[in-house]
């Protein structure tokens, strides 16, 4: 779910791993784009990093009903 929310996010707003860790920078979070892209992609994170990286992309407001859609796309797989 993690993962997705991430994903998700960066790619509404055009943001690659560089300019996400250039952005937690500028709030004093040192993180590089190789390990941000590690930690996405395998969906393990602190809940402190997934809210700073939510912060600085300005993310949509995360909702019962937003989690639910991923989950459910989790559990259908992908679309052939």
């Amino acid at each position: 779910m993690v993962q997705r929310l991430v994903k998700s996010e960066m790619s509404v707003r055009g943001v690659k791993y560089q300019a996400l860790s250039t952005r937690l920078s500028e709030i004093g979070v040192e993180q590089s784009a190789d390990n941000l892209r590690n930690k996405v992609n395998k969906g393990i994170m602190g809940a402190d990093l997934l809210l700073q990286i939510l912060m600085v992309l300005r993310a949509r407001p995360v909702t019962v009903e937003m989690m639910q859609e991923i989950l459910a796309d989790l559990h259908d797989g992908p679309v052939p």
